[in-house]
């Protein structure tokens, strides 16, 4: 998967499964793939397209997360 549609995500734990589950969700909604990977500050999200990136953006904003492009 490129990483043109990826965000990196600063959490752990409880918050890290919450993104997990909010990613996989959403992707399913969009009918696309996502995957994560660790990175080198935080953890990758990486989706098949834009729109799937943004809505995870929204999520990780809903829930006080910090992301950025990655």
């Amino acid at each position: 998967m490129t990483k043109e549609n990826c965000l990196i995500v600063h959490a752990a734990g409880k918050q890290l499964d919450l993104l997990r589950g909010e990613a996989s969700r959403i992707a399913k909604a969009s009918k696309v793939d996502w995957s994560s990977d660790r990175a080198d500050v935080g953890t990758r999200f990486c989706f098949e397209d834009a729109k799937a990136k943004e809505t995870f953006a929204s999520a990780c904003d809903s829930l006080g997360i910090p992301c950025r492009d990655g």
